[in-house]
């Protein structure tokens, strides 16, 4: 019986086309990143355009200008073109467990120079848009340094943030800047050339940058101190 039915199971077996074709299959070696990349740019052109991730491709939402289409937010996004050069100080892992598992996290610290200086934070699941958060948010704390025509400050200043403390002297021309860490980076970002600098407490290197910013905010100039007081400034030396 057990026979019958399988000879019953063969003659009931639809006819297949002979006109069916197997999908084609490449059997040759696997490419290359390299051929692969090749072959896209010769089909839609070049991937990359070249533009470094460090700030100079940063978008800003303009609520002034209104999107065309499209859904979400009403606004356009337009790259930052100012010029300012960008320097990551810190890029830290931080680690957040929540019920799902663990979530990674970039943190970093970015320096605006051009005789101004600033210092902003950003954090990302990826380091590149961890960089580009905190490049933009130093744009929104930059700060006037003042200094003399020899490019260094006016006078001593110490500055405060957290448990970091970060002592600042002028210098005479010629010495260059001489501290280490994230306040040689702040200053040299602020384009300070003869400087002394020394950091007194904590080795963070966040609160250390902040700290040199809070030092600078301190500074003023001679001709603002003799503008206030309503004297000229020969009377300060005396």
């Amino acid at each position: 019986m057990l026979i019958q039915k399988k000879k019953l199971c063969l003659t009931h077996q639809p006819n297949l086309k002979t006109t069916f074709l197997h999908p084609p299959f490449d059997e040759g070696p696997m490419e290359t990143e390299e051929e692969i990349a090749a072959a896209y740019e010769e089909l839609y052109g070049p991937a990359y355009s070249g533009v470094s991730f460090l700030g100079k491709d940063i978008y800003v939402m303009d609520s002034k200008v209104k999107k065309t289409s499209g859904r979400g937010s009403k606004s356009k996004k337009e790259k930052i073109k100012d010029g300012l050069d960008e320097r990551v100080v810190q890029v830290r892992r931080v680690t957040k467990v929540v019920k799902g598992g663990k979530q990674l996290h970039f943190r970093a610290v970015v320096g605006d120079k051009q005789g101004q200086v600033g210092v902003g934070v950003g954090k990302a699941k990826e380091a590149i848009a961890a960089v580009q958060k905190s490049a933009l948010n130093a744009r929104r704390n930059i700060i006037t340094v003042p200094m003399t025509k020899y490019l260094t400050f006016p006078h001593r200043s110490e500055g405060d943030f957290g448990a970091a403390k970060v002592m600042l002297r002028p210098a005479s021309p010629g010495t260059g800047v001489t501290a280490g860490g994230a306040v040689r980076i702040v200053l040299e970002m602020a384009s300070v050339e003869n400087v002394l600098g020394k950091q007194l407490r904590s080795k963070n290197a966040l609160n250390n940058a902040r700290a040199t910013v809070v030092a600078v905010q301190k500074m003023r100039q001679f001709s603002d101190v003799a503008r206030e007081r309503g004297i000229p400034m020969e009377e300060l030396w005396k």
